[in-house]
């Protein structure tokens, strides 16, 4: 999960005041991040028990960004306040034992300074993997997208192109999406193959609602051969969200890093999925420094 390794010790302190986490998630039995007061399961709602439990009293975790339902996260970040003093050790193992199979924490440190685990963040990183096969995966159901179709990935990877930059992603937004403003800082996004897989790798200052998920539908209608490479900037520039699509389905989308200054000491990701990581260089799983830095303001 981490670029350098992180020791569970016992010869420290975390708390009191702001405590942050590192964890991951498998999205297929959740309802997303957010809680939901129909009480369909959420991260947040199994993840908020089980820190409380070792708190010993009620807390409000805030995430470095919420996912859909099916979303997954290899490099999740979450805060939240706490009078509690706890060790690194005791925190991470026994959030993890009132936690559930599909949740596992694997830091805890002090919110330095004024950390934000959402304001404070300077980027966002997704991976979307798509099984590219004429047979629908069985063991890899619901960790991975599947189309029958041949893709060519290096077509999806011209068209992607269009994307970087800061641009207005109306065309790629849901329709719910609540953002203020439609306007995002793309850094990079990169498509590749590797047998029988292809992975959209992105990195923005921030995503809009389905973002992600808008941009992978239209790269796989490229791949496919449905649409040109140039489509891509054509719906871009068109900033209607009925221009782009489909909508990629969850599962096969992962938030894989979320970037913050070295100021607050949080571990650097080795960027996942970790079935993923290995068709990657070393350097290629390395967070990226952004060029763009854009803070919201709380």
């Amino acid at each position: 999960m981490f670029h350098t390794p992180q020791p569970l010790t016992t010869d420290s302190s975390v708390g009191p005041g702001r405590v942050a986490l590192a964890f991951e998630y498998d999205g297929r039995a959740f309802h997303g991040w957010q809680y939901q007061k129909s009480g369909v399961r959420s991260v947040q709602g199994e993840l908020t028990r089980a820190v409380a439990k070792v708190a010993d009293h009620p807390v409000e975790l805030v995430c470095a960004g919420r996912t859909d339902a099916g979303v997954h996260a290899s490099y999740q970040v979450a805060h939240f306040e706490t009078p509690s003093v706890r060790n690194p050790r005791s925190w991470v193992m026994g959030i993890n034992t009132s936690l559930p199979a599909d949740i596992a924490v694997h830091w805890a440190g002090n919110g330095i300074g004024d950390f934000h685990a959402r304001f404070s963040a300077t980027y966002r990183r997704y991976r979307y993997v798509i099984y590219n096969h004429p047979v629908r995966p069985g063991i890899l159901n619901g960790q991975v997208s599947w189309t029958f179709r041949p893709l060519d990935a290096q077509l999806m990877n011209q068209a992607a192109q269009f994307l970087r930059g800061e641009h207005d992603f109306s065309s790629f937004r849901a329709a719910g999406c609540q953002s203020r403003s439609p306007v995002r800082f793309l850094e990079a996004i990169n498509v590749t193959r590797k047998e029988e897989f292809v992975v959209i790798d992105v990195q923005a200052n921030a995503f809009l609602h389905h973002m992600v998920r808008n941009i992978a539908g239209a790269l796989m209608a490229v791949g496919a051969g449905k649409q040109h490479p140039e489509s891509i900037r054509e719906i871009l520039e068109r900033r209607d969200r009925t221009a782009a699509g489909v909508t990629a389905p969850p599962h096969g989308l992962y938030l894989v890093d979320v970037g913050y200054p070295d100021e607050f000491s949080i571990p650097a990701a080795r960027c996942g999925p970790d079935f993923v990581a290995p068709w990657f260089s070393p350097a290629d799983n390395r967070p990226r420094s952004p060029s763009h830095i854009h803070r919201k303001q709380r």
